[in-house]
């Protein structure tokens, strides 16, 4: 892709995915150490398409030393179990379940989104689709990671990239920056023409409670506005030059549909599935999932604002602007 100095190059690898946001982009940091950032998706298309962008750039597969995984989605780990087994492999551990498809955590998904259908009021002619939920995972990876990182840490032959946590689009998300360049490597957490799903997920085996997915996305965003970013390589799409002002208006997105929120249960107390309605009158049934995790990310940031309160003595769970003492 480009070369930042005569010690370092980084190489854009973009894999077609069968998924609705399209291509996925990996990346390769080469420096004494081959580093693969993201792993594609399980296919054999993928897998064709990724070592033949690897040979245009005078590698090879035996050539990478070490993988990190920024989240653990199918689009971004996939072809991990392509990739020869003693290639060490890293990335937060909440990505490890998620990766290696521990039954343990997946059998405890479908009761969960059951209950949490029935505190949001969906109808029952969506319930149908909790069996197929983690449908997804056959284009992912069936291998899980080696050594798990977190916020500060570094890797080897990257002596300049420092890891950061930014949860939200997924609870295990991570991004690597280059603090001398400026550069970084951002996974979902920013894209130039979208804002990423703050997708719900369930608890983890030992916790009680979900994370917060959408308070999660804005501290994160938060915690980049903070640091001098010049230009992000994404999971998805163009290169993000304009960084603080797209995270800017990512927050100012976000306030503003938080807002539509407010407003609409301020007419009358309502339930999360009625708010999905309304906030997505034209896709919530097509798109139920992805529309109620953003409805609950509304809710949760609301919640958290004391803008909103939830009547939850009786299922529906009903939300109403907080009354002022």
């Amino acid at each position: 892709m480009n070369q930042l100095s005569c010690k370092q190059e980084i190489k854009q690898i973009t894999i077609p995915t069968p998924f609705a946001v399209g291509d996925v982009h990996t990346y390769i940091i080469i420096t004494d150490k081959v580093t693969l950032v993201d792993a594609g998706v399980r296919t054999m298309e993928a897998w064709e398409i990724f070592q033949a962008e690897l040979k245009k750039h005078g590698l090879k597969v035996l050539d990478i030393d070490q993988v990190l995984i920024t989240h653990h989605h199918p689009d971004h780990v996939g072809l991990l179990d392509y990739l020869p087994a003693n290639i060490p492999v890293y990335g937060h551990e909440r990505a490890h379940p998620w990766m290696t498809q521990d039954q343990r955590f997946f059998t405890t998904h479908e009761p969960y989104y059951r209950e949490l259908f029935a505190q949001m009021g969906v109808e029952e002619r969506f319930y149908s689709l909790l069996g197929g939920m983690d449908k997804p995972l056959r284009f992912s990876c069936h291998r899980g990671l080696t050594s798990f990182v977190k916020e500060g840490d570094r890797l080897e032959g990257l002596s300049d990239w420092r890891i950061y946590e930014t949860p939200g689009h997924a609870s295990s998300h991570l991004v690597l920056f280059d603090e001398n360049s400026g550069t970084m490597i951002g996974g979902d957490l920013i894209l130039a023409h979208i804002s990423p799903n703050p997708l719900v997920e369930p608890p983890y085996l030992g916790e009680g409670e979900r994370r917060k997915s959408m308070l999660d996305y804005v501290a994160s965003i938060n915690k980049m506005m903070k640091l001098p970013i010049k230009r992000v390589l994404p999971g998805h799409g163009e290169i993000v030059q304009n960084v603080q002002q797209l995270l800017e208006e990512r927050l100012h997105q976000q306030e503003k549909r938080a807002a539509k929120v407010e407003a609409f249960v301020k007419e009358k107390p309502a339930t999360a599935y009625e708010i999905c309605q309304h906030l997505f009158p034209k896709v919530f049934e097509k798109q139920l999932l992805l529309t109620l995790s953003e409805t609950l990310g509304q809710i949760d940031y609301l919640m958290d604002k004391k803008r909103i309160e939830v009547d939850a003595t009786s299922l529906p769970y009903r939300y109403q602007v907080k009354e002022e003492v």
